[in-house]
């Protein structure tokens, strides 16, 4: 049994069909749930990573994308978004494709907001010359959920926040009607003002055409 056949068995073994429901329920998914929560699956993945070890880039990649384009269970794909972070040493800006393929094809904030923050953010920072211009280019693509991603994988980078492209991305959504889209430039600017709060009053204060909520969402804890 490879690590594909044994995540798949040991979510089947675990699954709760009541909870399942439930959290299918709650995410407005189309794909079913097996019912196992976080911390079962986490604790699941630790166990099946370790007895299924990757015995080369070339082969882990494979299998998240099996993982992932397989998935007929929704935990599926979070156990592939484990196994992204299982192997941080791989991570390089030859998986920009990778996880712009997951975004798309995941077209959910339950994934995006994962790979926008925790992958891509951090190729980001250690390839800004690469990185920056395909965030920049996703802040205007027809996808929304690319748009999304430009605007909140800086989230939690503090200091080393590149604010030019993250006001650049905002700019480029300030006037999107979406939801998530609104939702994300707000929270993308509160986090920031735990850094330079007066950088984001001024930024809420030049661009009068941001939407109630984005404009709320940034200045929540700024008074």
């Amino acid at each position: 049994m490879d690590l594909v056949d044994a995540v798949r068995a040991g979510l089947a073994e675990a699954a709760d069909p009541v909870k399942a429901e439930g959290m299918r329920a709650y995410m407005k998914s189309g794909m079913p749930f097996r019912g196992v929560a976080k911390p079962e699956r986490a604790k699941l993945a630790r166990t099946l990573f370790a007895a299924h070890p990757m015995p080369s880039r070339d082969a882990w990649r494979a299998a998240v994308l099996r993982l992932w384009r397989e998935a007929t269970h929704r935990e599926e794909r979070y156990l592939a978004l484990d196994l992204t972070d299982a192997y941080r040493r791989w991570q390089d800006v030859d998986l920009l494709p990778l996880y712009d393929e997951l975004v798309v094809t995941g077209a959910w904030w339950d994934f995006v907001d994962e790979i926008a923050a925790r992958r891509v953010g951090p190729l980001l920072r250690a390839h800004p010359a690469v990185v920056a211009p395909v965030v920049r280019a996703w802040s205007r693509d027809a996808d929304r959920w690319r748009r999304r991603t430009s605007v909140i994988c800086q989230l939690g980078a503090k200091g080393a926040t590149d604010t030019d492209l993250l006001a650049e991305c905002a700019e480029a959504c300030v006037a999107d009607q979406d939801f998530f889209l609104r939702k994300g430039i707000g929270w993308a600017l509160r986090d920031y003002a735990k850094t330079d709060p007066d950088r984001v009053r001024r930024f809420v204060a030049d661009h009068p055409d941001l939407s109630p909520l984005s404009r709320r969402e940034a200045l929540k804890h700024l008074g």
